[in-house]
């Protein structure tokens, strides 16, 4: 078995796509580009057909030193070369119990899931990085297959590896698989306070502690204070995980 060949699992193969799936994916790829563009964003777009990667954004942050255009040409191959032996069995053990869960959902709900999950990667300095990956399909076959995903890429809030989530967006629900028990868990939903919405946007946008102070006519003990319990609810250790945590779980 070719190395690619063990991140596609049988229960999505794509042999052959319909001229109905092609015409629905249409340009798409031009409006991906755009969205890299206009928001930085590091981007994969999969193909579980070719088994390989139909685009690679042009971020050197996870490229490992290659172009992207290297990268796209890697396929799956970049991931053994770049990714530690552990992380690897991790990111094959991810996909099977993935696709496991995915065969379990109706066809029309299926594009309202997400997966999400951290591993380590050598970057282009020799130094591992740990990455989050979400994922999500964009177009299914006919089969209601995986036919194209996108997956956006950035630095985890975690400290280690794993941490798989399976989120329905859009709704409260939301799965955690159990690595020690291999079975997936349902979870509930981190909710923020108003206060802790309103810190967390502020802090987007640049304020400072006390100038959020201002802003919300309270003390910048107070601002701590709200600080401090939002980062022991999300288990974090500053605002810019925080706002990154917010933000790849659309809590804000």
């Amino acid at each position: 078995m070719d190395n690619k060949d063990s991140f596609f699992s049988n229960r999505n193969t794509v042999r052959d796509v319909t001229a109905a799936d092609v015409q629905n994916a249409g340009d798409y790829l031009e409006v991906v580009k755009a969205f890299s563009r206009a928001t930085n964003q590091s981007i994969y777009i999969i193909d579980y057909q070719k088994k390989g990667f139909e685009y690679v954004s042009d971020n050197p942050l996870f490229l490992s030193g290659h172009t992207a255009e290297e990268v796209c040409e890697m396929g799956y191959e970049f991931y053994f070369k770049y990714v530690p032996s552990d992380d690897l069995e991790l990111l094959l053990k991810i996909n099977t119990v993935g696709f496991d869960f995915y065969e379990t959902l109706p066809l029309e709900d299926r594009k309202d899931y997400s997966i999400s999950y951290d591993f380590h990667l050598t970057n282009n300095e020799g130094k591992l990085i740990l990455i989050n990956q979400k994922l999500t399909p964009i177009f299914l076959t006919e089969e209601g297959k995986i036919w194209k995903a996108i997956c956006l890429v950035s630095l985890s809030t975690e400290q280690n590896y794993g941490n798989i989530i399976i989120q329905r967006n859009r709704y409260n629900e939301t799965y955690k698989y159990d690595l020690s028990s291999c079975c997936w868990r349902r979870i509930e939903k981190i909710e923020l306070s108003d206060r802790e919405k309103e810190i967390l946007r502020f802090s987007i946008r640049g304020y400072s502690i006390n100038e959020i102070s201002e802003k919300l006519f309270i003390s910048s003990d107070t601002v701590k204070f709200h600080r401090r319990k939002l980062f022991e609810k999300l288990e974090v250790s500053n605002i810019s995980e925080a706002i990154s945590y917010a933000s790849q779980n659309e809590l804000i």
